[in-house]
């Protein structure tokens, strides 16, 4: 499957705000047309990231030689969404990934998954533990200890001023940092989790350390499956194969 054949929706997707985000549409293989399929796994990005990144595209593509839709997803504030990085927040993007599963559902689309990175992983399981369209979740290098994450992350950075990873235009904020505390880490919600969840992490994450997976495995009652990459970092550097085979056979199950 080529990055061309990824392609816009037929129609925009705005969050509760109004804003416009970003999204790409990658059908199955063979799809043609502008009708809705059974099925769409949604793709969410970490912090300070868009939907454009390798492990996202090749993902999308492996699901897409395996049978099965999907929709990459750049939360409002993030690469050519609309909305300021200012305002991003663990708590809006739930709302805006609910803005995500609206519009998919509106479109005739009967089951939904979601798969996310790092604080998209957060972001899955702050949307899953509550709406249930969604039949499936992964969580890659998923946050789980948010607050954590944020205070040993970005804690030295001035609000205001300091770049979050150094990445210009992504500068560390009071409302994000409010947003983490809030949250702390995900234990109620990770308890509340009912449908299938599979976590991939690799054990070398040099920024979600790999224990955020055994928590969150922990907190929802062992149920979640938890594939463990060693030597792997943060970005699956050299693995987005291993991350493909993980999670491509179990969604395409659990999506049928």
């Amino acid at each position: 499957m080529a990055a061309s054949d990824r392609r816009a929706l037929p129609f925009p997707i705005r969050n509760a705000p109004g804003e416009r985000l970003d999204v790409a549409y990658q059908p199955a293989a063979g799809a043609a047309g502008d009708a809705a399929p059974p099925a769409v796994v949604v793709i969410g990005h970490g912090v300070t990231s868009h939907w454009d990144r390798p492990w996202q595209t090749e993902l999308a593509e492996a699901l897409a030689d395996a049978g099965l839709a999907s929709v990459l997803v750049s939360y409002a504030g993030n690469g050519n969404s609309e909305g300021r990085f200012e305002d991003v927040t663990p708590t809006k993007e739930a709302a805006d990934l609910g803005s995500v599963l609206d519009a998919l559902a509106a479109w005739g689309v009967s089951r939904l998954a979601y798969a996310g990175h790092s604080m998209g992983g957060a972001v899955g399981v702050l949307r899953a533990s509550s709406d249930d369209r969604l039949v499936a979740l992964v969580s890659l290098a998923g946050m789980f200890h948010v607050r954590t994450f944020m205070e040993r992350t970005f804690g030295h950075l001035v609000p205001g001023e300091g770049l979050m990873l150094d990445k210009p235009g992504c500068v560390w904020n009071r409302t994000l940092a409010d947003d983490a505390a809030r949250i702390g880490s995900l234990h109620v919600q990770a308890a509340a989790v009912r449908v299938p969840w599979l976590l991939v992490h690799g054990e070398a994450d040099e920024l979600v350390p790999f224990q955020d997976a055994i928590d969150a495995r922990a907190a929802a009652g062992g149920r979640p499956d938890l594939v463990a990459l060693p030597g792997i970092d943060h970005r699956f550097t050299g693995a987005i194969p291993q991350v493909c085979a993980a999670v491509v056979p179990w969604l395409t199950t659990r999506m049928a």
